[in-house]
């Protein structure tokens, strides 16, 4: 049974907890703004000498997400916890495939992921060694059926996908992420390796986590529910983010169902 917080705050259970794994996009800002009450409740989880990583599916170096997040007005040492899942996917692109040719599925501003090793982009999918993926090109960012044309006669080889997010809100507008293209490439036979939530390594990366009683927080039954899961960490779902509309029409026990998660907690938004 999931417990709902809204009345008794995330303080109501804070001290059961060492770590905390909190989702940035639709827990602690929209894209556009923080949400105040997310950034008191980071601010009291340091007061009680817990720690905390921002873990999120963004396909960006560590110090990208952080200088988004210095615009949006979060303060430096708040910064100091981000960990993103592109860093994850940089660490073994710099062990495995560094000299390796490879096409890039996204936007120019995820480039910043590969530029050490640049060199080895390259614009003719036909010949490149893997393909990386980092989300949807910027003009063709709703329509998945232009990435199983592009991608139909490659499925021979590996996609890296640094974020496994299929959806996320942008303020009121919903995007297609990076994950929805590698599923698209899945679908048709490919192989994929994703880097970030659920996917146990990001969260080993980002911090000493052994033998720590932990929390997930995120918004993200596919993701930040589904990864607290296979990890056996409890979770707190926030239910004003992607999911809002299918929790108010269903309720959390079916909807955490449907997509074959467990939620121990839920909250309408993130607060102390």
């Amino acid at each position: 049974m999931t417990k709902n917080l809204d009345k008794e705050g995330l303080r109501s259970i804070v001290d059961n907890y060492q770590l905390f794994y909190v989702d940035l996009w639709g827990v602690v800002h929209n894209g556009v703004t923080l949400h105040p009450e997310a950034i008191k409740v980071l601010q009291e989880i340091s007061k009680k000498k817990k720690d905390y990583i921002l873990l999120t599916n963004a396909p960006r170096p560590n110090h990208s997400v952080q200088s988004f997040l210095e615009k949006l007005g979060m303060k430096k040492e708040m910064r100091s916890h981000v960990f993103t899942s592109g860093e994850a996917a940089l660490l073994y692109l710099r062990k495995n495939l560094t000299d390796k040719k490879f096409f890039h599925v996204g936007p120019p501003r995820d480039f910043d992921l590969f530029k050490n090793f640049e060199a080895m982009k390259i614009d003719n999918i036909e010949k490149s060694e893997y393909i990386l993926c980092t989300g949807l090109f910027d003009d063709h960012n709703n329509d998945l059926t232009y990435y199983k044309d592009l991608l139909e006669k490659d499925i021979k080889k590996k996609m890296i996908c640094t974020n496994p997010d299929l959806i996320v809100d942008r303020g009121n507008t919903r995007e297609f992420c990076a994950g929805s293209v590698a599923m698209v490439f899945e679908k048709m036979g490919g192989e994929v390796i994703y880097f970030g939530k659920p996917y146990p390594e990001v969260y080993n990366q980002s911090a000493d986590n052994k033998d720590k009683k932990i929390l997930s927080i995120g918004d993200n039954l596919n993701t930040d529910i589904k990864g607290a899961n296979l990890l056996n960490y409890d979770s707190l779902l926030i239910s004003n983010g992607i999911h809002k509309k299918e929790i108010n029409d269903k309720g959390i026990e079916n909807v955490s169902k449907s997509y074959e998660t467990i939620c121990n907690y839920i909250q309408t938004e993130l607060k102390w």
